[in-house]
């Protein structure tokens, strides 16, 4: 995979902006070419109802109505406050305004946490008729707050995430990835104040539609403080109890705000390594926010320009790297398991991945441009005392070598040789 020119970018950019000036409906001709544009990933099987559960802004509906074009759907979007009174209220309409449609091969119910009870007249028609159903949300949380079994198996789960290197393909850019995260609407807008702007809306509209719809936080204002302090500590061992301290909360509510930020899929933990389970639960997990465009605006850095070779630039990178390796693994259904290690002595693994059927991979991941000895010295002792395994360099540096008995590769040839893209 190369990275595209910077031309090529901007051509479909400003291609995609004159389009924009022809629209009709609800959806401009602009927005289907930029949703046609991506291929995405998820493979939802069409032999049974499933679910697409993802963050606002990941494209869950654009990817269902191309998923689904040319067929009889009957789609119902209960982000409409209309339809979603409607639905709470009485469930059961649902079937009896199926029972007036001829044909219809699937229906879609859009955002169904809005509407929980309505998942129990979705059993019964899987049940008793041919219909299937693509429930899409935000969050499963509230649906398991009100007991609900998702089904109990009768529809299959998939997660939708900001876009992957894969899927950009020719307009991935690394250095706009860490700028603005991969969320689709970035690829829409042309500046740098409309990128912003929108980063900006789509952090305080999560926050007071997401959080405060979930009718588990009673007062906002240190949950508002969490989320700056849990933006700039993405990728850090969590210390519940200074962050507690800085938040003006105690410890079990943080914890409890992170609960949240990984139902609502914002992001997720990443376990420290030890061979011993019970080992894995006592000592301190990362985490990790879903897209780099959100951590930066929660952290109102948004301004501030990535610059390569600098440590603000390495760490995003490894940010970006292990959610892109974590989200890679859910679309190509590996069954990888992830974690980190460090030591006492602050010896540290990046990354360390299970991999049924093959040695652990033990990933260090470098902004550098040029790997060199000292960047596998600590990666080479680890894989002497993890066994079975092999060592992985991942970085920007573009010739493939072999230093001692570690793998250093280009990011992209890595995620492949580690066995995560065929």
């Amino acid at each position: 995979m190369k990275f595209a020119p910077s031309w090529v970018f901007w051509c479909r950019v400003v291609l995609g902006r004159f389009l924009d000036v022809f629209s009709y409906g609800q959806y401009s001709l602009f927005s289907i070419k930029i949703r046609s544009m991506f291929h995405r990933l998820i493979t939802p099987l069409e032999s049974t109802s499933f679910f697409i559960f993802g963050a606002r802004g990941t494209g869950k509906t654009s990817f269902l109505r191309e998923f689904f074009k040319g067929k009889n759907v009957y789609w119902l979007d209960f982000l409409e406050p209309e339809l979603e009174f409607s639905y709470s209220q009485n469930p059961s309409q649902l079937k009896q305004e199926l029972d007036l449609r001829t044909g219809v091969e699937w229906v879609v119910l859009d955002e169904i946490q809005k509407v929980p009870s309505l998942l129990n007249v979705v059993h019964q028609l899987i049940e008793s008729t041919s219909l299937r159903f693509a429930l899409t949300g935000s969050s499963a949380r509230k649906l398991k707050k009100k007991g609900t079994n998702l089904l109990a198996g009768r529809a299959f789960l998939n997660t939708l995430y900001p876009l992957t290197s894969p899927e950009l393909a020719d307009l991935f850019s690394l250095s706009q990835v860490l700028q603005w995260g991969s969320l689709p609407k970035i690829y829409s807008l042309t500046s740098d104040i409309e990128k912003r702007a929108y980063l900006k809306t789509y952090t305080y509209t999560y926050l007071k539609e997401e959080i405060v719809s979930e009718q588990v936080i009673r007062k906002l204002e240190p949950f508002h403080r969490f989320l700056e302090i849990a933006a700039q500590s993405s990728g850090e061992i969590l210390n519940f109890t200074n962050i507690a301290r800085d938040v003006g909360a105690d410890p079990k509510t943080i914890q409890s705000y992170y609960q949240i930020l990984e139902d609502t899929l914002i992001g997720f933990l990443l376990p420290a390594y030890h061979h011993s389970i019970r080992k894995q639960q006592r000592q301190a997990s990362k985490f990790y926010l879903f897209d780099l465009g959100v951590k930066r605006a929660l952290e109102n850095n948004l301004h501030s320009a990535v610059t390569p070779s600098t440590y603000g630039f390495g760490k995003l990178f490894e940010h970006f790297l292990i959610t892109e390796i974590v989200h890679l693994n859910e679309y190509y259904r590996r069954d990888f398991r992830f974690y980190y290690l460090r030591t006492q002595n602050q010896l540290e693994v990046d990354l360390i991945i299970e991999r049924p059927g093959m040695p652990r991979a033990l990933v260090e991941i470098k902004s550098s441009d040029q790997v060199d000895e000292r960047d596998t010295k600590t990666l080479s002792l680890f894989l002497q005392d993890i066994k079975p395994s092999q060592g992985f360099c991942l970085s920007l540096d573009p010739r493939a070598k072999k230093i001692g008995n570690v793998h250093c590769l280009h990011w992209q040839e890595g995620l492949k040789e580690i066995g995560l893209i065929d």
